[in-house]
């Protein structure tokens, strides 16, 4: 017998008929003899139609408390129903709401941070032989109130409650039938893999893949949760999450990652002096704008130079205005954005003892005609930025240079 956590994302709850057919797999776990919680996503659509609401009815900056008081009924509806869709099936079931179990968070409303999951009611009723439905996404602040986790919170919910129970893993079940070694979409040569590290999974996360989301991803690092990705529409085994240790032979590239979410600014004429590179980024920060990739040119004349970086292609207006706002301190000539453009990463925990990964890249990309714009490395990746029209070109042309297409 052990205890485990399935995690089931808003496709796999979109309707009632999708809400039994979880219950029936849920099902299968308890009769085979295993404690079972389950933590669940809000129907397909219906957060976007409650945020859409807050929004309508408090402005485009409605307060925080009652905006996490609303969007968070979304698991409220669907931890229910499948507490109710267990219970038909014969089962023992009840629904436990963020702050029954209760999850613990700091008081950032909106996006949350998991303190502690003090959860003895929930483990003494999974020992009862009681199914427990979570209600992810959301937990209770300092004050009482209800928060929210941010987008994608339910997957850190279900993996901080693992971590909490000691689980012997955290099934995650979504729409696609594992970790692929490139979007499947793009690359129609792409595998499935049978293993894959956390540090790797936290870059295929950071970097644009849409599997994990990448604070549920970190928390299973810290607590070394095993994580099983798998798909709730059929019975594949799906891919495990786990140390490097369970790796016996390490793939130098595990996959290639692509990201359409960033845009780049370039400043022309920077002064090329120290502490400007302070003085543009720190106003940014102060505004909660995150910057990624950066490349500074050489100054030629010691005097002006050129800076390049990314940030989220949806706080690419904000960027501009801060900028803006702050041009007599910065003393720059211009600036020159561009929306056009994708990340594209080689990840690979073997990437540490091999050479000739970054070199393989880029030329594979110079003998497509694909001009990099931007470079950044980690330990175990390498990502450059291109322009966005030779996104497919480079996914395929990388996959089958590093060896990665199905046979």
């Amino acid at each position: 017998m052990a205890r485990i956590v399935m995690k089931f994302g808003g496709t796999s709850v979109a309707d009632l008929a999708r809400i039994r057919a979880v219950a029936l797999r849920v099902k299968r776990e308890a009769d085979a003899g295993n404690e079972v919680a389950v933590v669940v996503s809000a129907m397909a659509g219906a957060t976007d139609q409650l945020v859409g609401w807050s929004r309508d009815a408090g402005g485009a900056q409605p307060d925080q408390r009652e905006y996490d008081n609303v969007v968070s009924t979304g698991e409220q509806v669907t931890s229910g129903l499948t507490a109710l869709a267990l219970q038909q099936l014969g089962l023992k079931a009840r629904s436990w709401l963020g702050w029954q179990v209760p999850i613990e968070t700091d008081g950032m409303h909106g996006h949350a941070r998991i303190r502690a999951i003090p959860q003895d009611g929930l483990r003494q009723r999974l020992a009862a032989g009681e199914i427990g439905v979570v209600a992810g996404f959301q937990g209770v602040g300092p004050d009482g109130r209800i928060t929210t986790l941010g987008r994608g919170g339910s997957d850190t919910s279900a993996v901080a409650l693992a971590a909490a129970l000691e689980a012997e893993r955290c099934d995650i079940f979504t729409d696609v039938e594992g970790v692929f070694t490139s979007d499947p979409r793009v690359v129609a040569r792409a595998r499935k893999l049978d293993k894959i590290t956390y540090e790797e999974m936290l870059e295929f996360a950071s970097q644009g893949a849409k599997v994990l989301q990448t604070r549920s991803v970190e928390v299973a690092m810290n607590h070394r949760v095993r994580v099983r990705v798998l798909s709730s529409f059929n019975d594949l085994p799906g891919t495990m999450v786990v140390d490097e240790d369970e790796i016996v032979e390490k793939r130098v590239v595990s996959g290639i990652a692509y990201s359409r979410d960033d845009a780049k600014v370039t400043l022309l004429k920077v002064a090329d002096r120290p502490g400007v590179a302070a003085a543009i980024f720190g106003p940014l920060a102060d505004n909660a704008i995150n910057v990624d990739m950066i490349v500074q040119n050489i100054s030629e004349d010691g005097r002006f130079t050129d800076l390049t970086f990314t940030v989220g292609r949806g706080d690419l207006d904000r960027t501009i205005r801060v900028l803006e706002a702050n041009r007599a301190a910065l003393g720059y000539g211009a600036i020159k954005p561009d929306k056009d453009v994708v990340k594209v990463s080689v990840i690979g925990v073997g990437m540490r003892s091999h050479a000739g990964v970054a070199q393989l890249m880029f030329k594979t990309l110079a003998e497509n005609g694909i001009n990099i714009q931007v470079i950044s490395t980690s330990e175990i990746k390498v990502s450059v930025l291109i322009a966005e029209k030779y996104a497919e070109l480079a996914l395929r042309a990388l996959h089958t240079a590093y060896g990665l297409d199905a046979a």
